[in-house]
């Protein structure tokens, strides 16, 4: 695909390849400079709050970046080129924009451990999402969810669920399989059923129910809170 060794070659800048860390929070920049897809020695890269409503496929130039910050601006799309950056393993920052999916590729970032997408216009939780199978923090909150997947159980790494302010209703069976879950988030839902499974989450120590008023307890949250599980509601 373009974003590769092609796009690379064309920017036209010899690449200072020994800088690890740009930090270009909050400079009004409003796009990025191509001098910043040169830089392919970064490890971490930081474009928070510049009013940005587009990113080059040039990103993918990136090879080595573990942390990017996309947070805070007015995207309505990422590139297709995030999936190439195989390095991307420590944060991945996309909350507060104007996104309302992710290309199905992004699923190729397995070894992705943190993601937020909270603040944004997702209806449905992105099945890249469910892809990234290293993550172990998901932050969604903030968002129009009124389900999620049944392929969320498929994240068996994952130690913290944020889930707090969407449209959910319910949550699947499938949650029961996040076996390594250490707290989830759901104040603010419309909640009016929640799986049983949920009691049996052998590492639970945190489930927040706080601000849900449309649901009974749960038969099985005395249990929970037995075996040292607090449980706010």
């Amino acid at each position: 695909m373009l974003y590769k060794s092609t796009i690379c070659a064309s920017i036209g800048f010899m690449p200072d390849t020994s800088a690890a860390h740009l930090n270009l929070w909050k400079k009004r920049l409003g796009r990025v400079p191509d001098s910043v897809w040169a830089q392919t020695g970064l490890e971490t890269l930081v474009l928070a709050d510049n009013q940005l409503s587009e990113v080059s496929e040039q990103i993918g130039c990136l090879k080595k970046l573990r942390m990017l910050d996309l947070g805070h601006n007015q995207l309505t799309r990422v590139p297709d080129a995030l999936a190439g950056l195989d390095g991307l393993t420590d944060f991945l920052y996309l909350h507060d924009n104007r996104l309302s999916s992710l290309p199905l590729s992004l699923g190729r970032l397995t070894r992705l451990r943190y993601l937020n997408i909270s603040d944004n216009a997702f209806e449905a939780l992105p099945e890249s999402v469910c892809g990234m199978a290293g993550l172990i923090e998901l932050r969604a909150s903030g968002n129009r969810l009124a389900a999620l997947p049944e392929s969320i159980g498929q994240l068996s790494r994952l130690r913290e669920l944020h889930l707090r302010d969407n449209w959910l209703t319910s949550l699947p069976d499938s949650i029961g399989a996040l076996r390594e879950l250490r707290q989830m988030d759901l104040r603010g839902n419309p909640l009016t059923h929640l799986p049983a499974a949920i009691a049996a989450l052998p590492r639970l120590e945190k489930l927040d129910l706080r601000w849900v008023t449309t649901l009974a307890p749960p038969p099985w949250a005395d249990s929970l809170e037995a075996r040292g599980c607090v449980v706010y509601r």
